[in-house]
């Protein structure tokens, strides 16, 4: 398995206890979404390696306890902390509308209401306060906030987002 055929899920954060249990920082807004699984793939020393799942149950909110096969003692356990978690992106819930994952929209084309094409959006940039859609426009970066307010509409069809940006902000870029 590829990293780039899975999703981030979460990080084990720490031991719980001595029999080699562990507790998953969960990276989601539906944390119940994933206590029932049979597997999932650590990451260990830059590869996925899967792990089978004996038992699992939430803890505090977004904390994933976890006891896996084969991991049995504070050793084990240890050897895996900070390590992410991952799995195969078939077990995204599937969104609709609006609403979309940012694996998701790379390669769509985005058109403003008033502009017209932006051009094709080429990754997400979600290391500022606000995340925004990297756009290529014939070898110029337009930097698109993503803002439920601007969305129109996601169109998976065509694949196509269709914006309503402020007046001007395009221009900038080209």
């Amino acid at each position: 398995m590829k990293k780039e055929d899975c999703f981030y899920l979460g990080k084990i954060v720490t031991k719980y206890s001595f029999k080699g249990e562990l507790l998953i920082k969960l990276d989601t807004d539906e944390p119940e979404l994933y206590t029932n699984l049979d597997a999932m793939f650590i990451d260990v020393r830059n590869s996925l390696i899967p792990f089978f799942v004996e038992s699992s149950q939430l803890h505090k909110s977004d904390l994933l306890r976890v006891q896996f096969e084969d991991v049995n003692s504070e050793g084990d356990a240890d050897a895996l902390i900070k390590s992410d978690v991952y799995l195969p992106l078939e077990f995204l819930p599937k969104l609709e509308g609006n609403k979309f994952y940012f694996h998701e929209v790379i390669g769509f084309n985005m058109e403003d209401i008033n502009y017209g094409k932006v051009g094709t959006i080429v990754g997400i940039n979600d290391s500022t306060a606000q995340a925004l859609f990297e756009v290529e426009n014939n070898g110029n970066e337009i930097l698109i906030p993503m803002n439920d307010e601007f969305i129109v509409k996601v169109d998976r069809k065509t694949k196509t987002i269709i914006v309503n940006t402020p007046d001007g902000l395009i221009d900038l870029y080209i």
